[in-house]
């Protein structure tokens, strides 16, 4: 069955899927005149700016809700395994389609408000419902709507309680599936309480979860601050091929860099705009602004802050392709968030191994709650009517891939993981790449209200956007 998996991975995460993410990121970067650099004050400004209502949440509780999807054990474990898999190179890569996949967030969260509508009371949006409303096609929609159920409920929630009980188990010796059940339990409790009550979750515990993390990253770096120079110089020698050392492995490190990024920091692979859809603004332009900012918290603050801990004292392991190892500084231990736990614990071998345990715990769980919720969205979209039995059909085949994922490999887990991922990413990228010019056409119109210092008011007819009905002048064709 692993065998199954994994070449099933291997087409899916084939080069033609790195190469699109990077070529649509570099496109949109261009279009947007580097907008992911212009507007960082803005984005800075209007995170905390707005109000939740009756059907949207605020701005920022959707920008938890995203961050908390977006910063996850792809965080923690994921980089270490890109540094495993491609050495210290992987990590340049992560922060370039960090960099450019900033702007294809805001292309796809922009387009999430823009086609959002009112499902039972509340605002619903993502890329089935911009797909059949912008490009008006109904198989495409439906497709994308089912792989994002099926790797929102079954595929990726094993991931994170994969990670969550290998870290509880180094750490306490805690039994894998009693982990899982745990997790499960807790998860239970929240998502059998609507999307209101993850939103409310999501915008107190993403920040003391990344702040807690980001602080200990933070004074790691200041007792090693000598050493950071000559880690930035080994990442990018060992990006282009510079670095001996890893010479074997340049491919895998774009490719690995790549792909765990885009785990990571979710941009272009379609969740984030199912968050950005149910925020409460006055022009989508706004949270598109919003969920681009949310990339750089994930990859150039968490991701970079993992890297720099595991590489500063030397606990890691690089695989060479051919077979062995091209380091291995760690003889025996498990490919993932033992690396970061064991870096941690050289400056506080105290609090080490169980600092990271539950900080993964925070941020996996959080994300399984973001996975509930992306899911949820999707099944509101194909069964319009709210039937319980299949809400509650979903919520405990979330619960069920939850505990079977604690149990298997690391390996299996994260290979369905990816899978899920790049599936949706193929679908998503494509999409937004076709749909862009209504994206484009509300930035355009977002920018020149600024200019004549308005608060910028979305009006779909002036633009000439269709099935836009919860704006104003929107209409909608759609039966």
């Amino acid at each position: 069955m692993e065998n199954i998996i994994s070449g099933i991975n291997d087409i899916v995460w084939s080069n033609a899927l790195v190469f699109l993410c990077m070529a649509a990121g570099i496109y949109f970067s261009i279009v947007t005149r580097f907008l992911q650099v212009r507007y960082i004050k803005e984005m800075w400004r209007l995170l905390f700016s707005g109000k939740s209502s009756e059907k949207g949440v605020s701005s920022f509780q959707a920008f938890a809700i995203a961050i908390s999807g977006r910063v996850g054990t792809g965080n923690i474990a994921g980089v270490a395994t890109a540094i495993a898999m491609g050495g210290p190179g992987a990590i340049f890569w992560m922060w370039l389609i960090a960099f450019v996949g900033s702007a294809s967030a805001f292309i796809e969260a922009t387009l999430g408000q823009i086609y959002k509508q009112v499902n039972n009371g509340q605002y619903r949006g993502g890329p089935a419902f911009y797909i059949e409303k912008g490009l008006g096609i109904k198989w495409y929609a439906i497709l994308f709507s089912v792989a994002t159920i099926i790797s929102m409920a079954v595929l990726l929630p094993g991931t994170q309680s994969n990670s969550i009980a290998l870290s509880m188990k180094n750490a306490f010796d805690v039994p894998v599936a009693y982990t899982g059940v745990g997790v499960a339990i807790l998860l239970g409790l929240i998502i059998f309480g609507g999307v209101k009550r993850i939103g409310k979750v999501a915008e107190v515990v993403v920040p003391f979860m990344a702040g807690a993390y980001i602080l200990m990253a933070v004074i790691i770096m200041c007792l090693n601050i000598t050493e950071i120079p000559s880690v930035i110089a080994l990442i990018v020698r060992s990006a282009f091929n510079l670095e001996p050392a890893f010479a074997g492995v340049f491919g895998m490190a774009i490719a690995w860099g790549v792909k765990r990024g885009i785990y990571s920091n979710e941009a272009g692979q379609g969740t984030a705009p199912h968050a950005a859809a149910a925020a409460e603004v006055s022009h989508p332009v706004k949270q598109g602004l919003v969920q681009a900012f949310s990339v750089y918290i994930d990859t150039l603050f968490v991701c970079t802050a993992t890297a720099f801990m595991i590489l500063f004292t030397g606990q890691y392991n690089v695989v060479n392709p051919a077979g062995g190892f091209l380091v291995e500084n760690l003889p025996g231990a498990i490919i993932g968030a033992e690396f970061t736990q064991l870096a941690v614990s050289e400056h506080f071998p105290a609090i080490g191994s169980g600092f990271v345990a539950f900080s993964l715990l925070f941020f996996a769980f959080t994300t399984i709650m973001a996975y509930y919720y992306i899911a949820e969205t999707n099944l509101s979209y194909l069964d319009k009517s709210g039937n319980k039995l299949l809400l509650n059909f979903l919520r405990v085949l979330m619960l069920a891939g939850t505990i079977f994922g604690a149990v298997k490999s690391a390996e299996a887990a994260w290979m369905l993981g990816d899978i899920g991922v790049g599936v949706m990413a193929w679908l998503n990228v494509i999409a937004i790449l076709l749909l862009r010019k209504p994206a484009l056409a509300a930035l355009k119109d977002y920018q020149e209200q600024r200019r004549a210092g308005k608060d910028p008011v979305f009006d779909a007819a002036a633009l000439g956007i269709k099935n836009t009905d919860q704006w104003p002048g929107g209409k909608s064709s759609l039966k």
